[in-house]
């Protein structure tokens, strides 16, 4: 069960991401911290009600901020909403895998919220994540995507052009057609990752009456490759009172 959570926060000048908080649960206490990620920009301010960022926060609810990125399960269209994210029903309530799965993500603001690898009976790591950038696709693309079925294999390819983000990876089909991007938050580890091993990438599910942002959900597998650490850098570790903000 999905216990710790990261935020991610993109920074609207440098479009650059930084992990900015950490999101805990033990024993139905919910538990937030801001990371080190949270000094990198100067723009950078704080995240909610949350002001002061030397501080850890507690509650026995899920904080706001965070609870509404959450589909309310009181809403007549949630059973799709957990469909669409392919999750176990036996976790299909928990607001944390809900989160972790989701990315959380809102049309008003640069927040994506992702969780360490899940891990398989094989000893493999598992990330499941929701291919993005699907509204800018052309309608080549668009009418591939309707024709994908669970379980078919996808390539990243890297896209050193792409001015928006220089690390970005592209979702590829078998005959070379672009269905999306992998999250921006991603990126980077995973560039390191396929030159380190093979990396298998696949239809997880589609969700052809979703909206565009749940359309296609990827499932990505691979073995960590000795004394490597995914998401393991200084802006993920845990802020210490005395640390000085960027000026």
């Amino acid at each position: 069960m999905t216990k710790v959570l990261y935020i991610a926060w993109q920074d609207p000048e440098t479009r650059i991401w930084h992990t900015v908080g950490q999101l805990s649960r033990q024993n139905d206490l919910y538990r937030f911290a801001y990371t080190k990620g949270a000094l990198a920009s100067p723009r950078f301010k704080y995240l909610g009600r949350m002001l002061d960022l030397t501080k850890t926060y507690y509650s026995h609810d899920l904080f706001p901020l965070f609870a509404n990125r959450i589909l309310n399960s009181s809403r007549p269209e949630y059973p799709e909403y957990v469909r669409w994210l392919a999750m176990n029903p036996d976790i299909e309530n928990d607001p944390m895998q809900l989160l972790a799965r989701s990315g959380g993500e809102r049309a008003t603001d640069e927040l994506y919220i992702y969780s360490q690898p899940e891990i398989n009976d094989r000893g493999e790591m598992e990330l499941f994540f929701l291919s993005n950038g699907l509204r800018y696709l052309n309608g080549v693309s668009l009418e591939r995507i309707l024709r994908l079925e669970t379980g078919d294999k996808l390539t990243l390819k890297e896209e050193n052009d792409n001015s928006h983000d220089h690390f970005a990876l592209r979702l590829e089909t078998d005959d070379s057609i672009k269905v999306g991007y992998c999250p921006r938050y991603l990126n980077k580890d995973l560039r390191r990752i396929i030159k380190k091993t093979e990396l298998c990438v696949t239809v997880a599910r589609l969700n052809h009456n979703a909206p565009i942002q749940f359309r296609l959900l990827c499932k990505a597998v691979f073995k960590l490759p000795h004394d490597y650490n995914l998401f393991e850098n200084d802006e993920g570790h845990l802020l210490d009172k005395e640390e000085k903000r960027v000026a």
